[in-house]
């Protein structure tokens, strides 16, 4: 018998000392995570922290010979320091998976009382384990995993997002060069203006009035063109930033020019059932709510929080026996026999005789009479109600904001064209006219100022609608959680034109 409960807690011990080898290995679920963004995005690969080293090569190969705005994204996934602390709470929800599934520790007890007046101590001794753990890991380790899949879609969200934000940095960058460039060109024409008009006051052809308002114009086209600098420096620094790179950013070379092409038609309905499929946010929030559901199931199980099931030992003390005059019974012995003669040693024996020694199972129970986890489970279930909630709000705003991007997108490339087709044309022809008509007498030098001031306004005017309208793209893709390519194919295979999009399209209309 005593054997058989040796075994028990021999079992006890050994199943929590086996739980406790398991180790932590998230390299799936980096995988997992990769694949995801590789969806969202469109981009080949996303950083692992395994690939630290080969990281540096991989972006200076990038960076060599120019690059695009889709290099620009897949740059960010791969060097961007932000994101690479984000995936660190993969790992750690990782860890938190398989705490989950370990046995907690066993407990040892061992007490020891010594008798007063000396002699053999009392031994007491028990081996137990919660056993509350056999029904507690399952959920708890559903909790943890729901966790695991949300952490994994939200990091996946925060690399789609930096993606978009890199490619809209690149068109911005490409927008601010270009308003540079034309500030620059801007600041020529106004100089040539003043020299024409110098050069008719020194013929007496015109007053000293017209030649201070060309002083005026090319002063200020002077200024527009430190602060476009000054723009186009921030802009590369804010690209360099998110490309994660330390080199000045006027060493960036960007190889794509603003988008002239328009993107065709969507149907709004179809980006919204794309959008809620697809959207990394809305499913971290079905997630969401299904880890509250799993930790409103933890908190029913923890009516019973502790279950101690063990063994126990005792053993008995001794009194110390009283010490033998040997002298003195052999003194007695040997008068009794007349002869030298060894008393009699039977209380010795008494000293040999063994202690009451027991063994047996244990159990030790938590009684759920005052605190049966009410505050624990109504928490859970409130918990779970606000993710429901969550979830709900989430999917109604996803439809505005798809109406609103398509509206923007369309809107900005009906404006950009405005721009390029209609509004530069005239004002280079108007500008034209008012030069000749001034050079012939004709025409006033506010005709040509107001010609010229209208010329300079147009073209910089086309050139941020066109980088408005380029940046529109990248923010579709985040707001339907699909890359363009994928929304050009959907639009292909059902080419049927919303409603809503041909509203928007009417807004603009000349």
């Amino acid at each position: 018998m005593i054997q058989k409960y040796l075994v028990i807690g021999l079992w006890l011990l050994g199943d929590a000392s086996f739980t406790g080898c398991a180790t932590v290995d998230p390299r799936l679920d980096y995988a997992l995570l990769g694949r995801q963004v590789t969806e969202a995005t469109g981009q080949e690969r996303v950083y692992q922290p395994e690939d630290d080293d080969l990281i540096p090569g991989l972006v200076e190969e990038l960076l060599r010979e120019g690059i695009t705005a889709g290099e620009a994204a897949q740059i960010c996934l791969l060097n961007n320091p932000t994101l690479q602390a984000a995936l660190m709470d993969i790992g750690m929800a990782r860890a938190d998976v398989v705490q989950s599934g370990l046995l907690s520790n066993p407990s040892l007890g061992i007490a020891l009382r010594f008798p007063s007046g000396g002699g053999l101590a009392t031994l007491e001794s028990g081996l137990a384990q919660n056993i509350a753990d056999l029904w507690h890991i399952p959920v708890r380790k559903r909790v943890a995993q729901r966790s695991l899949d949300r952490t994994i879609l939200e990091t996946a969200r925060q690399a789609a997002s930096l993606s978009v934000d890199a490619k809209v940095a690149y068109f911005k960058t490409i927008g601010a060069d270009e308003q540079h460039r034309i500030a620059q060109e801007n600041l020529t024409i106004a100089l040539s203006l003043l020299e024409m008009a110098l050069t008719r006051q020194q013929a007496g052809a015109t007053n000293e009035l017209d030649v201070n308002l060309s002083r005026s114009l090319a002063l200020e086209a002077e200024l527009s063109a430190g602060s476009a600098r000054l723009e186009a420096a921030e802009a590369r620094r804010k690209l360099a930033t998110l490309l994660g790179v330390t080199t000045d950013g006027d060493e960036l070379t960007l190889v794509d020019q603003l988008p002239e092409v328009a993107p065709q038609s969507f149907d709004v309905e179809r980006l919204i059932d794309i959008a809620s499929a697809q959207r990394l946010d809305i499913r971290a929030a079905r997630q969401t709510v299904s880890l509250a559901e799993a930790g409103l199931q933890e908190q029913y199980r923890r009516l019973f929080p502790a279950v101690e099931l063990g063994v126990e030992l005792e053993r008995g003390g001794r009194e110390r026996s009283h010490s033998q005059d040997i002298l003195a019974d052999t003194a007695r012995a040997s008068i009794a026999q007349g002869a030298p003669t060894v008393p009699e040693i039977e209380s010795w024996s008494k000293q040999d005789e063994h202690t009451d020694f027991s063994i047996g199972p244990s159990l030790n129970i938590e009684l759920p009479i005052f605190d049966q986890n009410q505050a624990g489970i109504a928490k859970a279930r409130y918990a779970y109600v606000q993710a429901r909630k969550t979830l709900d709000a989430l999917d109604r705003a996803v439809v505005q904001e798809v109406r609103g991007a398509v509206d923007r997108t369309l809107t900005a490339w009906k404006l950009a064209r405005i721009y390029r087709d209609r509004s530069i044309p005239l004002a280079q022809r108007n500008l034209d006219l008012s030069r000749e008509a001034y050079c012939a007498g004709r025409a006033s030098f506010l005709s040509v100022l107001e010609a010229e001031r209208f010329f300079l306004d147009s073209r910089s005017q086309y050139v941020a609608a066109a980088t408005t309208a380029a940046t529109t793209i990248p923010e579709l893709e985040r707001t339907t959680g699909a890359t363009i390519a994928t929304l050009v194919a959907e639009a292909d295979a059902d080419p049927a034109t919303s409603t809503e999009v041909k509203q928007a399209e009417e807004k603009v209309e000349p």
